[in-house]
């Protein structure tokens, strides 16, 4: 009897079945510890119990892109690990903070199928939702992956290419028990710019830079245990290069984004997300915003913005697509988001 696990395959996978991922994570400090060394965050309300006392919460959470990666690692072995390329995200909302101490574990459903024409490959479409210990829902997202086949003579199933929102509509948007910016103190946060000091198509150059390092991408992507073998075994490529994780890329590309954007708090939905280009290790990650849209809620002093964030490793800044409507090749990521911000 075979004790090791190869992964999933293509034909593995069939419209409704759900997958139970293994391993739970209890969370604590050390994660966020580990979070903001590895990139550079520095949102008050994810580094201060004191901020985000004064904001209305218990304390800080873990930041939001953190909680995403554990809830994601844990899908990798049933999802990805044979997975040619991360496709896209839609649907995302993160729908409770995420405490030290909280124990996360990852459901998957498999809502989609298609495969390409090429025969050797096709799309799996899932829906992920990570629970907490109390089996509360903290994160729901809808994610795609190109997978390998197993058999190419495997016979194509019935292609299910699931209807998602390009946009998640402001009342879905979960907005934490108790949050309330009306003392905001726009001085400890970092910048003075507030929701009202935006405007729809206003496009923001981040102005720093990280260059990836090998060890770091590494570290970091076996702190949230997805065990994808391109991001670790120099052999998975004809190359020799370790893929970069891209939510290392999306964590890199957030924090910053701080420089701009330090009062978009929280992030609260994901409409839509691509991987434009793969990351290697020298590569320099820059950043850009543009605000899409903007809107009121019913929480006191909090407002939603809703932004494009890219990540780059050159070209000009706001430089996003060639003439051919294809991403140009610096783009790292192009990432459609909602936050929170005081009014």
């Amino acid at each position: 009897m075979v004790k090791t696990n190869a992964g999933r395959f293509f034909e593995d996978y069939q419209i409704g079945q759900v997958i139970g991922h293994a391993v739970p994570r209890t969370v604590s400090g050390g994660e966020r510890a580990l979070y903001h060394m590895l990139y550079p965050a520095r949102h008050a309300l994810y580094s201060s119990d004191s901020f985000a006392q004064a904001c209305g919460l218990a304390g800080s959470p873990l930041d939001d892109l953190a909680a995403f990666h554990v809830v994601f690692g844990k899908t990798v072995p049933d999802v990805s690990l044979n997975a040619v390329a991360n496709l896209g995200y839609a649907e995302g909302r993160w729908l409770k903070p995420v405490w030290p101490g909280d124990t996360l574990r990852s459901v998957s459903e498999v809502i989609g199928l298609k495969q390409n024409s090429n025969g050797k490959t096709g799309v799996v479409w899932v829906r992920t939702e990570g629970l907490n210990q109390h089996d509360e829902v903290v994160l729901r997202y809808v994610r795609w992956v190109m997978v390998k086949k197993r058999d190419t003579d495997a016979p194509a199933p019935d292609a299910v290419v699931p209807d998602l929102a390009p946009v998640l509509a402001v009342a879905d948007l979960a907005i934490p028990k108790g949050l309330d910016f009306s003392n905001y103190d726009f001085d400890l946060a970092g910048e003075p710019h507030r929701w009202g000091d935006y405007e729809v198509g206003e496009k923001i150059d981040h102005v720093d830079g990280v260059t990836v390092e090998e060890a770091e991408h590494m570290m970091a992507t076996r702190l949230w245990q997805n065990t994808s073998k391109v991001h670790f075994d120099g052999t998975m490529r004809e190359d020799g290069k370790r893929l970069i994780y891209g939510g290392h890329v999306i964590s890199l590309a957030r924090t910053l984004s701080f420089n701009g954007l330090a009062s978009a708090q929280m992030i609260v939905g994901l409409n839509a997300g691509a991987h434009a280009n793969p990351c290697f290790a020298g590569d320099t990650v820059r950043a850009w915003s543009e605000v899409l849209d903007k809107a009121e809620t019913d929480v006191p002093g909090v407002g939603a913005i809703r932004l494009r964030l890219v990540a780059t490793k050159g070209g000009a800044p706001f430089d996003l697509r060639g003439e051919d409507g294809k991403y140009l090749p610096s783009v790292l990521l192009d990432l459609d988001y909602w936050a929170l911000m005081p009014v």
